[in-house]
This record gives C-alpha cells, sequence and structure tokens, in this order.
C-alpha cells in the first residue's frame, strides 16, 4: 500500500459509506426547497454511528453529468462540507462528478483525505467523448499543497465504454506505473451495480502492492465475498431505505452491512 492510503486508512480494509448530496444549484434536478445542508447531516450521522471506516461526499444526483462541472456546483459541495466538518468524526472524502480538476480543489479547499474519479482512460459514454488527464489533476494536487490526499482512481468508468483495447488488468498496471495512484478501483456498468468478481481477482491478481477496492454495488449478501479479495470497498445505495440510490441512508442498513464487514474483515 502506498504511504498516503496507509496514512488515511491504516491496514484494515476500509469500507468508504457514501454520502450522495442532493441535487445542486444550477442542475435539471435542484429543489429548492430541499435541505441540501439537513439531508447530509442525516446520512453522515448514519454513517458514523454504524461504525463505517471513512465516508465521502459525491453529486450522484448531478444528472445528467459533466466533465467540467459549474462553479456552483463545487462551490455549494465546499459550503456543505465546510458546515459539517466539526461533525465529522472519520476520514473523509470527495468526488465531483465526473470532474477531476474540481474534486482536486474541493478536496484541497476542505481538507479532505482522499478524492475519487475517472483519472485515466478514454471512453465512449452517454455524456460524450471523456478523456481525463490524469497529470494535470496530479499536478495541480501538488501545486494546492496536498500531496497528502490519497488519490483513489476508478478504472473502470460508469456509463462509459473504454476506448482503450488493452484488458482491464493490463490497464489497471498501466495506470498505476504511469499515474502513482494510491488505489485501483474497479466498477459495475452503472451506480449500485456490482463489479465482476472476476474482474476484481484479476485486477488484485496484477496489483498486490497496491490497494484496489470495489467501487460499486456492494451488497450485505455480498461484503464477505468482496473482502476476502478486495482491499475495502465504497458503498453507497445498499445502504440506503429499501436500496434506492435516490432515498437518505437507512440507519438499520448501514448497521447491518457493517456488523457483516467488520465480521468478514476478522
Amino acid at each position: 500500500m502506498t504511504p498516503n492510503f496507509e496514512r488515511v486508512f491504516g491496514k484494515t480494509k476500509p469500507v468508504i459509506g457514501m454520502v450522495h448530496i442532493g441535487a445542486l444549484p444550477g442542475t435539471p434536478l435542484f429543489d429548492p426547497s430541499f435541505d441540501l445542508l439537513a439531508a447530509a447531516r442525516a446520512d453522515l450521522v448514519a454513517l458514523q454511528q454504524a461504525g463505517f471506516d471513512a465516508v465521502m461526499f459525491g453529486n450522484e444526483n448531478d444528472r445528467p453529468y459533466e466533465f467540467q462541472v459549474d462553479t456552483a456546483s463545487t462551490a455549494t459541495m465546499a459550503a456543505i462540507i465546510g458546515q459539517l466538518k466539526p461533525e465529522i468524526r472519520v476520514p473523509f472524502g470527495v468526488n465531483v462528478l465526473w470532474d477531476p480538476m474540481s474534486s482536486v480543489a474541493l478536496g484541497a479547499a476542505t481538507g479532505a483525505a482522499f478524492v475519487r474519479e475517472i483519472f485515466t482512460g478514454t471512453y465512449a459514454s452517454d455524456m460524450g467523448s471523456w478523456t481525463p488527464d490524469a497529470g494535470r489533476a496530479m499536478r495541480y494536487r501538488d501545486r494546492l499543497n496536498r500531496p497528502d490526499m490519497a488519490m483513489l482512481y476508478n478504472i473502470s468508468a460508469e456509463f462509459a465504454h473504454s476506448l482503450d483495447q488493452r484488458s482491464l488488468p493490463d490497464r489497471a498496471r498501466s495506470a498505476v506505473f504511469s499515474s502513482i495512484p494510491d488505489a485501483v478501483l474497479v466498477s459495475g456498468q452503472i451506480t449500485g451495480e456490482a463489479a465482476a468478481m472476476s474482474d476484481l481477482e484479476a485486477v488484485k491478481a496484477v496489483l498486490p502492492d497496491i490497494a484496489v477496492m470495489a467501487n460499486t454495488g456492494v451488497k450485505h449478501e455480498t461484503v464477505a465475498e468482496v473482502l476476502a479479495v478486495a482491499d475495502g470497498c465504497i458503498v453507497g445505495s445498499s445502504l440506503k431505505v429499501d436500496g434506492n440510490t435516490w432515498n437518505p441512508v437507512d440507519p438499520d442498513r448501514a448497521s447491518d452491512f457493517m456488523a457483516r464487514a467488520r465480521k468478514a474483515r476478522a
């Protein structure tokens, strides 16, 4: 594991719970009557009480997504996280979909311990042609004086198809060599859909010394199987009321999930 990964998560396979902030100002689904702060606070409280190792703030409901996010979205996320920060008791991360530069900026501004995004590759996606720039994002992080902020690279983008003809394990090995991520994330095709266990196993086999995490679709019934292979996981939809991505976190589902995760890690 990299020094940044161990500094943030220690040697435990971390389970990171998502705080899905509601649709932000300027996005099509924004509802000015919806209390974004109160909803985020409720999810944060539920995740921390359930014992999650870390939390991550994301703008999953800013559909349709953009590659260059409106400044208002990033600023609103920063304001919400800033108001919640005195209540955050675990390491936290951020992700501004699908904008690496905004994600890094938000992480640096809020003091986040880690940031997740698509930093490498070329994709045909629902949002159009997608070509992120890992070198630019990594240099931006360091220019903002946050070399300690761990970079979690999602290498199998949701809502997209990689135009790279190499296998997923080969893309993962190459990303680690060329881009220096602190963790490699493996995803399903869309939010809430599981990554194939065969993909997790294949990527971990070629990256024994780098954290490989399941990024989407981990469920109560599968967390033990996932953690037997992966070095941690990120979970959102499974923790929500009725397992629906757009519902609030269900404290009972969150507690049950972490109980299963702790048993699996033991």
